[in-house]
């Protein structure tokens, strides 16, 4: 790693800023994740609920690519997970809907969308009202939608980052949970400013369910 990624990393920050141990968690959080790729934010969870610092449980993992890297990393962790294919059903809310029976079956409270790369809709969002978490890889409400990071990039902004906010029927909306804010290096391309965002996503993640599971005062 170069010093001026070293730099970067030092420059980057959590908002809020509180530490995961400082967050009461009086009872175990049941989850459901729903991931498309490589599934290392799943996997981040998964470390942070093994090594204590998040009090909770993976009920099952849903993908919707065969190939998803996250199935290998449902394994590692010993967490149940299921292939409900979107090429398979004949609209999005069928495919929800689905989505909903098999998490309810699971027992699932919270809905975690680690890298789901499908729109969802009122059917999942309403049958876990308020509770559906989505990250994003930039500073909402800037760059919404797809290859957030290059829109930044194409922007000429100085800062992006990742958002962790509950999920609304429009896409990337919805309150902010918490973000975590990144420099961009005079060089950077998608992939190398993606990689960086991506440490700190695995970070703020388990954070902003901890805090998102606090009960309103």
């Amino acid at each position: 790693m170069s010093a001026m990624s070293d730099l970067s990393d030092n420059l980057s920050f959590i908002s809020p800023p509180i530490a995961l141990e400082d967050i009461p968690q009086p009872r175990c959080l049941s989850l459901g994740v729903m991931a498309s790729g490589s599934g290392s934010n799943f996997a981040a969870i998964a470390r942070a609920i093994k090594e204590g610092n998040l009090n909770g449980e993976v009920k099952l993992v849903i993908y919707n690519n065969p190939d998803a890297g996250v199935k290998q990393r449902a394994m590692d962790h010993g967490v149940p997970h299921r292939l409900l294919n979107h090429r398979d059903y004949a609209s999005r809310e069928a495919l929800d809907q689905d989505i909903v029976e098999h998490f309810r079956q699971a027992g699932v409270e919270w809905v975690i969308m680690a890298g789901w790369m499908r729109i969802v809709t009122p059917v999942l969002l309403d049958a876990f009202s308020r509770r559906v978490l989505n990250i994003h890889p930039s500073l909402l409400p800037s760059f919404r939608g797809v290859r957030a990071v290059e829109q930044a990039l194409a922007a000429g902004v100085k800062v992006s980052g990742c958002t962790v906010h509950y999920a609304e029927a429009t896409v990337d909306s919805g309150p902010i949970v918490a973000q975590a804010v990144v420099p961009i290096l005079p060089h950077d391309t998608g992939e190398t400013l993606h990689q960086r965002i991506q440490v700190q996503e695995h970070r703020l993640f388990p954070l902003a369910i901890a805090l998102a599971a606090q009960p309103s005062p």
